[in-house]
């Protein structure tokens, strides 16, 4: 069954992306190989997705080099999807990291070349770098889209504070402004979109690509037994997701998150989709991005948007009065 999909605006620009998009972090090249990579990008692109989040850290390049033989092999028109990449680890050299004018742009072609597009829909700060003036960055980035090698720029876990002074700094010198930050949201991680980033939104329009809806699987409720076989706390490389699992703060976030399982099988879903129709209902979010290593995994998360309609806001309160 075909789910639906909700398009919404990226912020104040007139970009549509569908509410729920299709990220390959940890999953890419770690727990999926090409062809199984295919078969899901295929699947949620087939289901309304349009956008497809990357970055040059993610399987150090490898999950972008996935990523464009897919798109390359699929022939979807490029005016179909949205890609993006973002840019701040690079490499271990002082000219491969941060977001001096020279990484932005090594960035952005290195990029260019892994996904095997012409441009970037949308580039993002991967994060802020201290070590160069925010002056410097938005400059770099509004050459990139004065070339046409990128859309819309953005940034990813900045402080509200460091994104003022970006889109003040567009202003002052004529410059493209960010257009979209992607931080993390969930029921877990709640006050960069919720207080943070409000008079951002209401003065500048700001959009956002949020990530990690289900708090790395956590509001899944499959961690409530300990963790199976086949989960990312496996996965070479985030030995330090298994160490954050096993601390004391997760231990009491796995109590709440029983506790939502009992209001989830009350509204008729999947724990899954109750935290993410959470999220959704926030105005706020543009887009979500979704993780999946398997298709019943992703077939599941889509399908909240046709289940929309069980979370009330009454729902919600009942959801925020366990958090």
């Amino acid at each position: 069954m075909k789910t639906d999909m909700e398009y919404r605006r990226l912020g104040k620009s007139g970009l549509k992306v569908s509410a729920l998009s299709f990220g390959s972090w940890v999953t890419f090249s770690n727990q999926l190989k090409e062809k199984d990579a295919l078969e899901i990008m295929s699947y949620a692109y087939d289901n309304g997705v349009n956008f497809f989040d990357n970055a040059e850290i993610y399987a150090n390049g490898e999950s972008e080099i996935i990523m464009g033989k897919i798109l390359k092999k699929t022939g979807w028109g490029r005016d179909t999807y949205i890609v993006s990449s973002k840019v701040f680890w690079g490499g271990e050299l002082p000219t491969q990291i941060g977001l001096s004018r020279k990484h932005i742009m090594d960035g952005c072609h290195a990029a260019l070349k892994r996904l095997q597009v012409d441009y970037l829909d949308l580039f993002f700060c991967h994060r802020p770098d201290q070590e160069t003036p925010i002056e410097e960055t938005v400059r770099a980035m509004d050459v990139l889209i004065r070339q046409g090698k990128v859309l819309y720029w953005g940034t990813s876990e900045w402080e509200a504070k460091q994104i003022t002074e970006a889109y003040e700094v567009a202003a002052k010198y004529n410059l493209t402004p960010p257009t979209m930050e992607q931080p993390e949201y969930n029921m877990f991680n709640r006050s960069k979109i919720e207080m943070d980033y409000l008079p951002l939104f209401k003065k500048y329009g700001l959009g956002t690509t949020t990530w990690s809806p289900l708090a790395s699987g956590l509001l899944t409720g499959k961690y409530n037994h300990g963790f199976p076989s086949n989960s990312r706390v496996y996965v070479e490389g985030y030995e330090w997701l298994r160490e954050q699992f096993e601390s004391e703060e997760t231990i009491r976030k796995i109590v709440v998150v029983k506790k939502l399982e009992s209001i989830a099988k009350k509204v008729g879903i999947s724990l899954a989709q109750l935290s993410l129709g959470w999220c959704l209902k926030n105005p706020n979010v543009s887009t979500i991005i979704l993780g999946a290593s398997q298709k019943s995994q992703l077939k599941e998360n889509l399908a909240t948007l046709d289940i929309m309609d069980r979370i009330t806001d009454k729902i919600v309160k009942e959801i925020n009065d366990k958090l």
